[in-house]
């Protein structure tokens, strides 16, 4: 069971599994303190008047295996809270209308908090919304008993995931689409090379309504890019979430699709790899950035200190709001995000736990609700903030679910065990070209 978070934690011992259990509490709190009520639709970040994230309600509800197995919440309760939400999602108005909450069983990649419905004519997301699905399957998944409650939450989560149209989302084409918007179509990107994207095509391939042809999933891999980068061969994407967010669902060690096999690896070993780099280039350093060392380090995409370009010790530093900062080849502002470390635990818990360690001494926000401020930099002095420089002062609900579900794998393999039993994710890997380890 997970106790309240003591403030009576010695650093230099920092962490233990009891620490971790800690971090991942106070971590978890997010999404309870967070969401509404009413409706169970989950903050985009702690900003005040903030609109709920999809992808962050996503990671909500695969955080409830975790809240019961560690008696945050007893299961009939939990039940309860995840029948509610599912059942608002699927009352959530589907069209093509401007103002409705998705479309063609997708959604909107921000809501209005209070009415489920689109803000900011933002994009239906193809990606968020898998991370919706996936947080579905997991609920439909663990909750198995033979009860009232259980048997609604496993058919409103398998009807929410049913009805998306994997095919109409790839307007024509092999690969899936970043999204949709009423007032102009589909958004001319689409997700091709390695990436989170892998969780996105895994979940359309085991659609059993509206699948996507094996020959999807070849055309997302056909440009993976495979680098030798600091001695170490691998299947490069350079933010490190990149590596981790397929990862909270499903456990790849051992299993392999065509181009591991042939590459003999894996996606848990090329996350290992990943984890490793960023290391790397943190103690490498080649743009000196404060901070940077063998226990500082975790490049990804996060929040920063906004756009500006200061003279810094008679260097022209460019600095970066949210944008997506990678390793080794950028971009790269000096900014780090803890989250993003703690993420790679179940990856290298050798370079992992003494990175945390240091994190916990430099007053970003361990001990506190929530855990972890999401980033900072240490090149970007602020001259009000405890800290001499900039930590940013939001929560954002995409960041939290990493650090749960991956503190989860890390000590039980609760999220990865409770997936190998959910069929879609069983059939979208086989149809992949997928086999070996569990599978």
């Amino acid at each position: 069971m997970i106790e309240l978070p003591s403030t009576d934690v010695d650093l230099d011992r920092l962490p233990t599994d009891d620490d971790l259990g800690r971090l991942q509490f106070t971590t978890l709190l997010y999404y309870l303190h967070c969401t509404n009520p009413d409706n169970g639709l989950v903050r985009d970040k702690t900003e005040p008047n903030a609109p709920a994230s999809i992808a962050a309600i996503g990671m909500a509800l695969a955080t409830i295996p975790v809240v019961v197995e560690r008696g945050v919440i007893i299961r009939e309760f939990a039940a309860k809270i995840t029948r509610k939400r599912l059942r608002y999602l699927m009352s959530c108005p589907q069209g093509p209308e401007p103002d409705a909450s998705g479309y063609k069983g997708f959604f909107y990649h921000f809501l209005d908090i209070e009415t489920g419905r689109r803000v900011w004519q933002c994009e239906l997301s193809t990606i968020d919304s898998a991370f919706l699905f996936a947080g579905a399957l997991t609920v439909a998944t663990y909750f198995d008993r033979d009860t009232q409650d259980e048997a609604e939450i496993r058919q409103l989560a398998m009807a929410l995931y049913e009805r998306a149209d994997w095919n109409w989302a790839r307007n024509g084409g092999a690969t899936l689409t970043h999204g949709w918007r009423p007032e102009s179509g589909f958004i001319p990107y689409r997700w091709r090379g390695y990436d989170e994207g892998l969780l996105l095509y895994i979940i359309g391939l085991g659609s059993p309504t509206h699948p996507l042809p094996s020959e999807s999933f070849a055309a997302y891999a056909e440009t993976y890019e495979w680098r030798n980068m600091y001695g170490r061969e691998l299947l490069y994407s350079g933010p490190l979430f990149t590596h981790q967010l397929s990862h909270m669902w499903i456990d790849f060690r051992g299993v392999q699709d065509d181009f591991m096999r042939e590459h003999d690896s894996d996606y848990f070993e090329n996350s290992r790899h990943a984890t490793y780099v960023q290391q790397q280039y943190a103690i490498h350093n080649p743009m000196e950035f404060a901070g940077y060392g063998e226990h500082c380090w975790g490049f990804t995409a996060c929040d920063g200190p906004g756009w500006a370009t200061r003279t810094i010790d008679g260097v022209d530093r460019e600095f970066f709001d949210y944008n997506a900062r990678g390793a080794p080849f950028g971009p790269d502002d000096g900014t780090v995000a803890p989250w993003v470390v703690v993420a790679s635990l179940p990856f290298a818990p050798e370079i992992v736990v003494p990175t945390i360690r240091n994190f916990g001494r430099m007053k970003v926000g361990m001990k506190r609700l929530y855990g972890f401020k999401p980033s900072f930099n240490p090149t970007y002095a602020v001259k009000d903030n405890p800290t001499g420089w900039w930590v940013s002062p939001h929560h954002f609900g995409i960041d939290q679910g990493p650090v749960v579900l991956m503190i989860e794998n890390y000590r039980s393999g609760l999220l990865w065990n409770v997936m190998r039993r959910c069929k879609p994710i069983v059939t979208g890997l086989r149809r992949a070209g997928f086999s070996g380890g569990w599978l």
